[in-house]
């Protein structure tokens, strides 16, 4: 058995999904958003500066003033993620709208890169953006545990983008 591995072979695999491999490699120093003043640091963005504890040598890092990506996607009106929400009633409006503003707001509490970009109604259909394509399927399954007789569809765009669209159907 021990004579089977002698040879050793070229394999190669595919690319790893991690965020080193999908932004490049950390930054050095510090950097600030100009909008929303969010702080990256130490491979993650943080909120704000005087969260983040630096040590010694840390104070002499170099400050740069950017836009962190969430910025930037709202800058360029891109998304990850859009829930189309169809047959919303008048009286289940204000739960709703109350129930995503605040689920997106708690969202970004815990990561500046979680944003509500924008809710766009149209009579009884709505569409909501936000930036992560996770924070859409959560909230998708929010709404979901939230209300009765509901259908859900998600649907995944192709390999080289992570959008997903979420549509969601009051019965």
């Amino acid at each position: 058995m021990a004579n089977l591995f002698k040879k050793s072979y070229s394999v190669k695999l595919p690319k790893s999904q991690h965020e080193v491999e999908e932004f490049g490699k950390g930054k050095k120093g510090l950097a600030v958003c100009k909008n929303c003043s969010s702080v990256y640091f130490k491979k993650s963005w943080h909120h704000g500066l005087e969260r983040i504890k630096l040590t010694g040598k840390e104070k002499d890092l170099p400050l740069n003033f950017i836009l962190c990506p969430a910025c930037q996607m709202i800058e360029n009106k891109q998304y990850e993620g859009r829930l189309i929400i169809k047959n919303v009633s008048e009286k289940l409006a204000d739960q709703l709208g109350d129930l995503v503003a605040g689920f997106c707001r708690r969202a970004y509490e815990r990561d500046p890169m979680d944003r509500l970009i924008a809710i766009k109604k149209t009579g009884s259909a709505w569409e909501v953006t936000v930036t992560e394509n996770e924070l859409a399927n959560k909230l998708a399954n929010k709404i979901k545990n939230a209300f009765n007789k509901i259908k859900v569809s998600r649907r995944f765009s192709k390999e080289p983008s992570d959008v997903i669209e979420v549509t969601i159907e009051f019965l």
